[in-house]
């Protein structure tokens, strides 16, 4: 049976690599999905999984997907009404929070509570380390714990670049973290909700594998 995936648009940009790297996942693991970009809130109600990338500033990601009408209640009614597996990359994971605090406050989806605050990330002489985090960067978790790590070794490493993290109220909701001036946050779950802090597009063979565990998933 045809997959039906829906990348939800919130005028970011260049979603090409999501979708390349979900088409190209499917044909190495023998997953029949149709991958669509949308930014109508109606091709959200057949979609059999959605996903929500976003890079840059999360109030500008926010402002985008609020520019789509409807598309936040269509997200609600799918995803948290009818529970449609959700798939958030780098800053649309972060949408998932209740608030954004880069460039003042902004509300988030609220669906995962927690904040997304400016990292200062320190050293081991405290000295700050850059900002973005960009580049590889090694995972740490614990095996067994999320089906969309399935295959996934602790120190395989993905690829970052973000200068805000997640700060999740709750643990149980942060299924892996990374290291950069401490742990930081890189994948949060709870129900049919996954989110990567990284791009996973960009992530090599190791994206692929967390693409097709998502593909996979029956939450």
């Amino acid at each position: 049976m045809t997959q039906r995936i829906a990348v939800v648009d919130p005028g970011s940009g260049n979603l090409a690599s999501v979708v390349r790297a979900f088409e190209k996942s499917a044909e190495d693991h023998d997953i029949d999905v149709v991958v669509k970009v949308v930014t109508a809130a109606a091709d959200l109600r057949l979609a059999d999984r959605i996903v929500l990338p976003g890079q840059g500033a999360f109030a500008a990601c926010r402002r985008g997907l609020d520019a789509l009408p409807g598309m936040v209640d269509a997200l609600e009614e799918r995803v948290r009404g009818h529970g449609v597996p959700f798939l958030g990359i780098c800053v649309g994971m972060q949408l998932m929070g209740t608030r954004g605090l880069e460039h003042g406050e902004t509300a988030g989806l609220g669906w995962i509570p927690g904040t997304v605050a400016p990292m200062d990330p320190r050293g081991m002489d405290n000295a700050p380390l850059p900002l973005p985090q960009m580049g590889w960067n090694a995972l740490s978790f614990e095996e067994g714990f999320h089906p969309v790590l399935d295959g996934v070794k602790p120190g395989d490493q993905v690829y970052f670049v973000h200068s805000s993290a997640f700060e999740a109220s709750g643990p149980d909701d942060v299924i892996a973290t990374t290291a950069y001036g401490g742990p930081v946050t890189a994948i949060i779950a709870r129900g049919n909700l996954a989110g990567l802090q990284f791009h996973v597009e960009k992530s090599g063979p190791i994206g692929l594998a967390m693409l097709a565990n998502f593909l996979r998933w029956e939450p």
